[in-house]
């Protein structure tokens, strides 16, 4: 945040023969502009907590606008600088470093004699140490096995076709009526849709409402993420979430969730400077890596504990590209997830058996749902060491409980944003973010 943000003029970065040297230009005008405003705040005698507020974060500005501009001068500095700024002139800017390892000297390793790193995604050993700043040579990996039972977290290729931007409006429709299947798959169980962008889930979610979904669909925008979030989570109707950049740090351990799909594979912004950046110099194996890090950080949230159970949903068939391109680079407890994936046997597209609890009072689909559970689910069940004996979640249940009362949950707008309408062809286009 830039308090002085209105008094300046914020130049188009893209006119400039080199936008970093341009950049750095700037920060030295604004750095003395905010200089100029902390003295003025000085020479009063008393502050406000405001004002004391905005003399803070003008020095601290100061300084980060300083320290860039003296490390991009610097000729020893092994820093590479980039820069973003996609609206033009008098739009946000961000300045960017190309690799952390610098900072992360005197603000990590420098602080302590050993460290222990732990995460299940570190997939090069080399690559990981290059990027922050440690000589391989000082570093173990140590590789501990999954104690989480593979059959308890099964992938399953329902794969539609691509989910780059040239093919989109064509897959996206099929995924949308396989998202339907999905629900009637799992009438009793809450299931989460990593949408990728806000444009996906905007359309996803339209498609769903106008096939009278709408009350069994949950989703967020940019400014109520958390909030829908725990929303969705304490409803005990089996709704399904519609999320946008969820892979990560997401708990949904026992019911909270069961299923899931992943709708497109989740490679890097190419718009990013830092990204393009890394593509110009031929970083592919980092880019592929990058995404399937992604990938298995999404494929644990439903499968929390050895004794929890959830089934993924691979949609976009550039995933199973990129696990074939990045074969090397898998732990070997995701490789054997991998080698197990099957064709699972769904419902045929019925949206009045997606309709959840309650979609008896449409019409008798007990018989789908026990048909469906005569096939792999219900085999499944015996070898998962978490079982699916009873319980909300249970084989019997899923099979019988459709004939209860009609839920009652509130009914959502299927408005949303369309983020790709301005979205032109491109080479690149398969790796596009949102």
């Amino acid at each position: 945040t830039v308090p002085v943000w209105d008094d300046i003029g914020v130049p188009d970065l893209s006119d400039a023969g080199d936008p970093v040297e341009r950049a750095a230009r700037f920060a030295e005008t604004l750095a003395g502009v905010c200089k100029r405003a902390k003295d003025e705040l000085l020479t009063k005698s008393e502050l406000t907590p405001e004002e004391a507020a905005r003399r803070d974060r003008l020095q601290e500005l100061r300084s980060e606008l300083t320290w860039f501009v003296e490390d991009y001068r610097d000729p020893q500095s092994p820093t590479t600088w980039v820069v973003d700024q996609h609206d033009g002139e008098g739009s946000p800017i961000a300045i960017k470093p190309l690799d952390p390892a610098k900072y992360l000297q005197h603000t990590v390793w420098d602080r302590g004699n050993r460290f222990a790193l732990l995460s299940a995604t570190i997939l090069n050993k080399d690559a990981f140490c290059r990027s922050v700043g440690l000589n391989p040579a000082n570093v173990a990996l140590v590789d501990v096995g999954h104690t989480f039972p593979v059959e308890n977290r099964p992938l399953y290729d329902v794969t539609q076709g691509k989910m780059t931007y040239e093919h989109r409006d064509e897959t996206l429709p099929k995924i949308a009526r396989l998202v339907v299947r999905l629900m009637a798959k799992h009438p009793d169980e809450k299931g989460l849709i990593h949408c990728h962008s806000y444009a996906i889930q905007a359309e996803l979610r339209r498609r769903l409402a106008e096939m009278g979904l709408g009350n069994r669909i949950h989703a967020h925008d940019r400014d109520n993420r958390n909030a829908e979030l725990e929303t969705w989570k304490a409803t005990d109707d089996p709704e399904v979430f519609l999320s946008v950049k969820m892979e990560e740090a997401l708990d949904l351990k026992g019911d909270l969730c069961r299923w899931q799909v992943l709708c497109k594979a989740p490679y890097l912004n190419t718009n990013d400077s830092r990204v393009a950046r890394r593509l110009e110099d031929g970083q592919w194996s980092w880019y592929r890596r990058t995404a399937l890090r992604t990938v298995i950080q999404a494929c644990g949230r439903v499968v929390r504990a050895p004794d929890d159970y959830g089934d993924t949903y691979i949609a976009d068939s550039s995933l199973l590209q990129l696990f074939e391109k990045t074969r090397r680079d898998m732990p070997d407890w995701f490789a054997e997830q991998v080698d197990r994936m099957t064709n699972p046997n769904l419902p045929e597209f019925d949206p009045v058996a997606a309709g959840g609890r309650g979609s008896n009072a449409h019409g008798d689909h007990s018989s789908l749902g026990s048909a469906n559970l005569g096939g792999q689910s219900s085999q499944r069940s015996q070898s998962r060491s978490g079982g699916r004996t009873g319980g909300s979640g249970s084989n019997s249940t899923r099979a019988s409980g459709t004939g209860g009362g009609q839920s009652t949950r509130r009914n959502r707008s299927d408005s949303g944003e369309s983020d790709d309408e301005s979205r032109d062809s491109h080479p690149l286009s398969d790796v596009w973010g949102e």
